[in-house]
């Protein structure tokens, strides 16, 4: 399809509208960290089960076959993360993790030089050695990546509410590069095969309760407080929880709050998540309607091209449907505008 007639399917609502997707894939080579790893890591390297190619576009490791792709969906530009990288995040050996995620981040580093303006890579950062971590989030910025991913769900050792971390934080929170936190990244559920009624539970129930208990831990633990430049972004967990389990925690926190000894939380938990936290959607009906009141500068649209669940090659018809009553300033924050702003985009749209 062209991208005459893509255009010319759009629905009227969208008209001519730029669209920016906050969080699309690549698809890694399936040789790429054993053919580069060295024979020492290579050896510990784990043996995963075969990748399911169903529906795979070529776009996903060709960036030049990927253009003519988003030109179908009608997509100026993408905000990249891996596929396969993203369940290195619960590797246990520390230098096989960073190491992989080094040879990552320098191919997705090659991926986007094709078109800089318009491919936009998040690195992958393993933060089992903080110093090293730190190290590789400089490198990936003066190379012109984005932000930065980590775990989801960190470690039982090494909890978001402990100071661990905050040499990180702070190191992110000076080179403005906001801090991604992925599904299926880190000691989840992904780690295990899910079968029968787990395969739903897990997708929906699980998947939020582990986004929701991050965050929690984020913001009651003070990281947010303390670093109060810090952008932290929920990728593909949707955004219809947000609005709901946000006034929760103010509900309880006002209550609850002249019992517990808490002077790092100054503010009400909704303060900190308004201004500090960002989220990623690709149908979220409920997320959407919600929008006029909660999330208008702060949730953003991705199309999570090019996985099963992609709204690829219908993403205008979705946005279409699923926002199309939103004013047009709202509209235009969640399908650019936000994730423009929060990363400092440079398009060459």
């Amino acid at each position: 399809m062209s991208v005459a007639v893509a255009r010319k399917e759009t629905p009227s609502i969208l008209a001519d509208e730029i669209l920016i997707s906050a969080d699309s894939h690549i698809m890694e080579p399936v040789d790429l960290f054993e053919k580069n790893l060295t024979p020492s890591l290579k050896a510990k390297y784990p043996k995963f089960p075969p990748r399911n190619t169903t529906g795979e576009k070529p776009g996903g490791c060709d960036p030049k076959a990927r253009l003519d792709e988003m030109a179908v969906d009608g997509v100026s530009a993408e905000v990249l993360y891996p596929t396969f990288g993203l369940r290195l995040f619960a590797l246990e050996d520390a230098d096989v993790q960073e190491a992989c995620f080094q040879i990552a981040n320098d191919w997705l580093i090659d991926y986007c030089k094709v078109a800089p303006g318009r491919l936009v890579g998040i690195p992958s950062i393993s933060l089992y050695n903080l110093k090293n971590a730190i190290k590789e989030l400089e490198r990936c910025k003066k190379a012109g990546l984005v932000g930065c991913l980590i775990w989801q769900v960190p470690p039982e050792d090494k909890p978001f509410t402990s100071d661990y971390y905050d040499p990180f934080w702070e190191a992110a929170e000076a080179l403005d590069m906001p801090v991604n936190l992925h599904i299926l990244t880190g000691f989840n559920y992904s780690r295990f095969e899910r079968k029968g009624l787990d395969i739903f539970r897990a997708t929906v129930n699980t998947k939020l309760n582990d986004a929701a208990n991050s965050l929690f831990d984020l913001v009651f633990g003070g990281v947010t407080e303390r670093f109060p430049k810090l952008k932290f972004v929920y990728v593909e967990n949707e955004v219809g929880w947000i609005p709901f389990f946000t006034h929760e925690w103010d509900k309880y926190w006002v209550r609850h709050r002249v019992k517990l000894d808490l002077p790092y939380m100054k503010k009400l938990p909704s303060e900190y998540i308004e201004k500090q936290v960002y989220a990623t959607f690709f149908s979220d009906p409920a997320g959407g309607l919600l929008m006029q009141r909660w999330g208008q500068d702060t949730f953003m649209w991705s199309s999570d091209y090019p996985h099963a669940a992609s709204t690829w090659p219908h993403s205008r018809e979705v946005i279409a449907r699923e926002l199309g009553h939103l004013p047009k300033d709202i509209l235009r924050k969640a399908i650019r505008e936000n994730v423009i702003r929060l990363y400092d985009l440079k398009l060459d749209v």
